[in-house]
């Protein structure tokens, strides 16, 4: 049903998805709530568990109030000099792209915003630090799942923008419609969903454009993540718009990507400015006005891009700035800036100096440090408080030490990373061992492989299970000592304590110079989706069979440099012990195998280890009708404005008895080698996971610089040279791909930002397509500098689960597909890697991966549903992406007989 041009005149019996309601005398046509899932991380911890919420007809959301509001309060009457700082609340609805907005106004205001979500402050809290403090000068509403016309949705936005009328507001998207919406506005869905995509834009040429070019082929290319939008019929004489898209042609993101975010001359004469003495009216536009083709029928399509309020110095943007994607971005940004200083620079006032006087800037800077330390339900909102701990649950602050020796080529010489795990660790069935394998390290993807395993003597095992009360944080930890084993109730949840734990461990830089990585022993394994339960979310839906985490305290350790085939060999002790038995025995051992048969090794694998008890074909978890019903579930979640993008995915099992898993992952990683492949083997839990995936969820470095490389966009390989760079291009220049990708980009820079320094996070790499031995994958990478105050947990903490593997905005889509999916993720979707005593990490995404635990075998597989989405499309992308797992383990299987 296309809805882009529904007119107030429509009847509800004509439009069956809205309700007429009378507001001032009007008969206005308002959607519909959505359903939705429920939210207990807001304040109220309401839950609405897919009951349509009911519209709140409070007096403060309705448009006579306007005559009410700030308007007559001029806090500032005289003004000389502008500010030299801009103090900006940003107001967040539970999005995940709210922070990219706040590394933007952090480096273009001078200093960070504060950010608190729409819930998290009552009216009374908010009209206190807007106008007894004067602590903001403008404010900005974020982007979000939903609707305005939701109040849970939207929370303290409407009666923001009907009463704070002598502020500069900016609102982005949710926060455009929002603006529209409380002033009489309808809001309808959109022709199409349009989520990742790029449009060109015309604009009026006034104040929030200004040096930006306008129209077809000017170079002003937006990104848009939104499936409903303001009725342009319906727009009330307050408000104007001032930009709007220039035609409904397709444009993909590599056609525009070298376009840099300034303008060019060529466009100079396209672009007028507004005199900063102007008010806000219709006389602003300079006799430009909106379409008339637009209001008369619906063959325009043009929708409006951005409005602007008569009297107030509210604006709107339905597109997002913030994007990576967007060109001029920034420059909307600094010329709402500009907006606001022109705007107090205007009304003036005798004590405006002290507004941009340095002793301002010590409270503001001490409520936005007080706001995220108190701040219940973002991620890092105890960050000083754990990191001042600087102890462990179990035990003191530990002074490590750290002894090494380094082998030149030996790597070679002794035959491989395969044969030189099976030859230290592979009796026994490699029983307590784990191998983070960069089986593929060609064109610099990965470049070292960590290895080791039990008998040190601080190794020992951490296994953690979340409560059985879906809705309670914390869980039970077991920890297994050199034979001694205790349990204890976490009641701040395992990251909490693994964050204690690293905080715990003292050290010497000078013990690892000269070694060109960055794991030097510490925590080695894996955290599994359902922690997503101590990052944001309320809860989770369904529980693991297995661990939701596990990791060894790896203090010895073997390291191959694929570069250079360097090996080295590493062993971490206490300051009162000092260990080299290992580094000897180790020694041998390597030069052992340096002169042994150069044959290939194939590992202690017996006959007898071979054998399964099941040859039966792996079963999915639902049929393809089941998935695919799921698939258009998706698509309406989409269409409803409930989410951009949502990573659907499903579980495949099978018996497979005593089987040696070891074996297995060796054939998976000869079958399907890949730079983040990983073997661990926990056997007091009866768990091992055979690891081939192309993702890194994130790293952090000994430098502080983080990096994440999410994939979205994948297709099979050809069987020729022809057809396989067919398929290449064909991926890489796909609308649908570019699209997914570029969520996933934004989603994980907006990650990344709430834990970076302002202005530090970029993207080097954008949809480049990587080639594996099944697929084509397109990657991208982003990267940003911590900052110095958070600690490595608390970066994952921000992140994890990784944004490619959820969906966005992640908060919402998560939920949304735990109501969707029949049973937990488990280990899949998750991450591992390490965690090093030093303060760095480095974690994959848990794809491509066979799971063994308790004699059965689950492979996860799933994929992006986009509005482009076709779901007889996706359902093969999904078994696209089993097929190497799969086929390992049959191959290896029917090598027994």
């Amino acid at each position: 049903m296309e809805l882009s041009l529904c007119s107030s005149s429509f009847e509800k019996t004509i439009c069956p998805c809205f309700e007429t309601l009378n507001y001032t005398g009007r008969n206005l046509l308002v959607q519909k709530p959505f359903a939705k899932v429920g939210y207990s991380t807001k304040k109220d911890s309401t839950q609405l568990s897919y009951c349509v919420a009911k519209m709140v007809n409070s007096s403060h959301l309705m448009p006579e109030r306007l005559e009410g509001s700030y308007t007559g309060r001029k806090r500032l009457k005289e003004a000389s000099e502008k500010l030299e700082f801009v103090r900006t609340l940003l107001i967040d609805n539970y999005d995940s792209y709210t922070y990219n907005i706040y590394q933007e106004l952090s480096v273009i205001n001078g200093l960070p915003p504060v950010v608190v979500r729409n819930d998290e402050w009552t009216w009374e809290e908010l009209c206190y630090y807007l106008f007894e403090e004067n602590a903001f000068d403008n404010i900005v509403i974020s982007p979000g799942p939903g609707s305005p016309t939701c109040p849970s949705d939207i929370g303290i936005c409407l009666r923001l923008l009907l009463e704070c009328s002598d502020i500069p507001i900016l609102g982005v998207c949710l926060g455009h419609q929002a603006l529209g919406y409380v002033h009489g506005a309808d809001i309808i869905h959109a022709s199409e969903p349009v989520h990742g995509r790029l449009s060109e834009i015309e604009h009026t040429g006034g104040m929030l454009f200004h040096d930006i070019p306008s129209g077809r082929n000017s170079g002003f290319n937006v990104v848009r993540y939104h499936s409903l939008v303001i009725d342009a019929s319906s727009l009330p004489k307050e408000l104007i718009p001032i930009a709007w898209t220039s035609s409904t042609d397709r444009i993909y993101f590599l056609e525009t990507r070298n376009k840099c975010d300034t303008s060019s001359d060529v466009y100079e004469s396209q672009i007028r400015r507004q005199n900063p003495s102007e008010s806000y009216s219709n006389d602003s536009l300079n006799g430009v006005c909106w379409p008339s083709s637009h209001f008369g029928g619906r063959e325009s399509r043009k929708i409006i891009m951005g409005i602007m309020h008569t009297t107030r110095p509210h604006y709107g943007l339905q597109f997002h700035p913030e994007s990576i994607a967007t060109s001029h971005g920034r420059q909307i940004f600094k010329n709402f800036r500009d907006i606001t200083v022109d705007h107090w620079l205007r009304l003036g006032s005798s004590s405006f100096n002290e507004r941009k006087g340095h002793n301002e800037i010590s409270p503001y800077r001490d409520l936005s440090r007080s706001i995220q330390l108190t701040k219940s339900a973002h991620y890092w909102s105890h960050v000083e408080k754990r990191n001042m701990i600087g102890v462990s649950h179990l035990g003191g602050c530990k002074y490590l030490k750290l002894k090494w020796r380094k082998y030149d080529g030996l790597a070679k010489q002794a035959g491989g990373a395969r044969k030189i795990f099976c030859g230290l660790f592979g009796d026994d069935k490699a029983e307590n061992t784990f191998w983070l394998d960069s089986s593929s390290a060609e064109k610099g993807r990965a470049r070292f492989s960590f290895m080791g395993g039990e008998g040190g003597s601080l190794w020992k095992q951490l296994t953690f299970r979340l409560s059985d009360q879906s809705d309670k944080l914390g869980g039970y930890l077991c920890e297994d000592f050199q034979g001694f084993t205790r349990s204890i109730f976490l009641e701040n949840g395992f990251l909490d304590f693994l964050n204690k734990e690293l905080q715990s461990y003292q050290y010497d830089e000078e013990d690892y110079e000269g070694l060109p990585f960055d794991f030097f022993g510490g925590y080695v394994g894996y955290i599994g989706y359902g922690l997503k339960a101590e990052c944001g979310v309320s809860s989770n839906c369904h529980k693991s069979e297995a661990p939701d985490a596990c990791l060894f305290f790896a203090d010895n350790l073997v390291v191959i440099d694929h570069h250079s085939d360097d090996v080295y060999i590493l062993s971490l002790h206490d300051s009162n012990t000092n260990m080299t038995k290992w580094l000897d025995n180790t020694e041998k051992k390597l030069l052992s195998l340096k002169h042994s048969s150069t044959e290939e090794f194939k590992g202690q694998i017996s006959k007898s280890e071979l054998l399964s008890t099941s040859k039966e074909c792996f079963v999915a978890e639902k049929s393809r009708d089941q998935y695919m019903r799921d698939i258009e579930k998706c698509m309406e979640f989409i269409r409803d404005g409930e989410s951009y993008e949502l990573c659907l995915t499903t579980q495949m099992r099978k018996r497979i008895g005593e089987i040696n898993s070891l074996g297995l992952y060796l054939k998976l990683r000869e079958n399907n080698p890949a730079p983040y492949s990983a073997w661990l083997n926990f056997s007091k839990d009866r768990l091992s996971i055979c690891c081939s995936s192309p993702e890194r969820f994130l790293r952090l470095d000994r430098n502080g610089i983080l990096e994440a490389k999410p994939i979205k966009g994948t297709v099979a390989r050809g069987s020729t040279y022809e057809e396989d760079e067919q398929l290449r291009l064909r991926l890489q220049y796909s609308e649908k791909d570019q699209a997914e990708n570029l969520m996933i980009v934004d989603l994980l820079r907006n990650d990344l930002g709430r834990v970076c320094e302002p202005g530090s996070v970029h993207v080097p790499h954008l949809m480049e397509v990587e080639s594996y031995a099944t697929v084509h994958t397109m990657v991208s990478t982003i990267r940003g500098k911590r900052r110095s105050e958070i600690s490595p947990v608390d970066c994952v903490r921000a992140a994890f689960p990784g944004g490619s593997m959820t969906g966005a905005p992640k908060l919402r889509s998560m939920e949304i597909l735990d109501s969707l999916e029949k049973s937990s993720r488990g280990i899949y979707s998750g991450s591992i890697g390490f965690f090093s005593y030093n303060k760095t990490f480095d974690l994959n995404i848990v794809i491509r991966t066979v799971v063994i635990h308790e004699g059965e075998a689950s492979i996860g597989a799933g994929g992006a549903i986009v509005a482009l989405s076709n779901p007889g499309d996706e359902y093969e992308e999904m078994l696209l992406k089993t097929r190497a797992p799969v086929k390992a383990v049959m191959e290896f299987e029917n090598s027994s007989e």
